[in-house]
């Protein structure tokens, strides 16, 4: 089951793993698999065969990273924070628990 904390365009921090505090946009989420893929998080290289349309040779692709490994950055604290749901303005929004300001 996926966790709704995180969607796409937030900018989330790895807590664990070899990018372990690195910050990045996410660019997009997989709910089902529980998987996100983050610009610049978990970065590998692929050999490419050349094609019609493009050159071969290595080509450097972000893999997805697990949900529980990501938390979204609160730039004031500048660190994770949780996520808890809350009204802003007669809306359902999802609030920082650090700073109390919506994401």
């Amino acid at each position: 089951m996926a966790i709704a904390r995180i969607r796409k365009n937030d900018t989330v921090i790895v807590t664990c793993g070899n990018d372990a505090g690195k910050t990045g946009t996410v660019m997009s989420v997989d709910p089902k698999k529980g998987t996100a893929i983050v610009a610049g998080i978990n970065v590998h290289k692929k050999a490419m065969r050349r094609t019609e349309k493009q050159a071969g040779g290595l080509v450097e692709k972000e893999l997805p990273v697990r949900l529980c490994k990501l938390m979204p950055y609160d730039a004031e604290a500048k660190r994770g924070t949780r996520v808890r749901t809350g009204s802003k303005e007669g809306k359902k929004a999802r609030v920082s628990v650090k700073s109390g300001k919506t994401l």
